[in-house]
């Protein structure tokens, strides 16, 4: 992260004594920064710094652990250095409960005031009153101009179908929106952080359907979550969709056999 010390120490006005790029950042750069007086911080580099900046302050104002921005430039991220990260396997129950107080924070319409990205795919976020229309309208009909036409035609199948299959109006929680294991940070069996947000307002079950892609939420988080809507089940795999799809496009064809895995589950 070449010139990273020399922007951090402009941001917070103390002088940079090291820096060191740290892993796991697949779309954007992170480094951890020695100050000076004594302080470590963490940097990230990226266009949506500003946008990624106003999520942490709503998960924290939602009273869940995230990390604290220091500062942030048009294409800068300073956050608070949480410390060594042991990942949530000792601390799904904790995470149950960070999960459900994030949901109870409630916005007036589905979506968010700006649109965000994950590299190069456009995440839009436009308010909209309708949950059905939202999901097919800002997360999956997007696609459909950048996957194969077999794949554009069962998506779009799809999302003629989601006034049917998914509840008009659940409810416009607070979402990470990114919410997989390696966005949660954790030590002594409780979450430290969340972190890596791609906030906006929809159905609760949209984190839990990514959560559930990649790792298997032990019973503690599930029980301490607390009971789910009818039907849960049956919805997560639309709601696994929308990640999938992005996986595709990022990450290339690897990941077809996770969309299509999707669309069979969905119907």
């Amino acid at each position: 992260m070449s010139g990273v010390g020399p922007a951090v120490a402009a941001l917070l006005g103390a002088g940079a004594a090291g820096v060191r790029a740290l892993s796991g950042g697949d779309l954007s750069e992170v480094a951890r920064v020695a100050l000076e007086d004594g302080r470590s911080v963490i940097a990230k580099r990226g266009a949506t710094a500003p946008a990624e900046a106003a999520m942490l302050d709503a998960i924290r104002g939602a009273g869940v652990p995230a990390p604290q921005v220091l500062g942030v430039a048009e294409d800068l991220l300073v956050l608070e250095d949480l410390g060594a990260d042991e990942g949530p396997g000792a601390a799904w129950g904790d995470l149950g409960h960070v999960v459900r107080r994030l949901h109870g924070v409630r916005g007036a319409r589905y979506g968010w005031p700006e649109d965000h990205a994950f590299g190069t795919v456009t995440i839009p976020n436009a308010p909209c009153d309708d949950w059905p229309g939202f999901w097919a309208e800002r997360r999956l009909l997007p696609f459909c101009d950048h996957v194969p036409a077999d794949l554009a035609r069962r998506i779009g199948a799809l999302a003629a179908r989601l006034p049917d299959l998914l509840p008009r109006d659940p409810g416009p929680a607070l979402l990470h929106g990114d919410l997989w294991a390696g966005n949660v940070m954790a030590r002594g069996g409780k979450v430290t952080g969340l972190i890596d947000p791609a906030c906006y307002h929809g159905d609760p079950e949209v984190d839990l359907a990514m959560l559930c892609l990649f790792a298997r939420p032990s019973p503690a988080f599930w029980e301490a979550y607390g009971p789910l809507a009818p039907g849960a089940e049956e919805r997560r795999a639309i709601y696994r969709l929308w990640p999938a799809l992005v996986h595709l496009r990022l990450f290339g064809g690897g990941y077809r056999g996770m969309v299509e895995g999707c669309l069979d589950a969905a119907g």
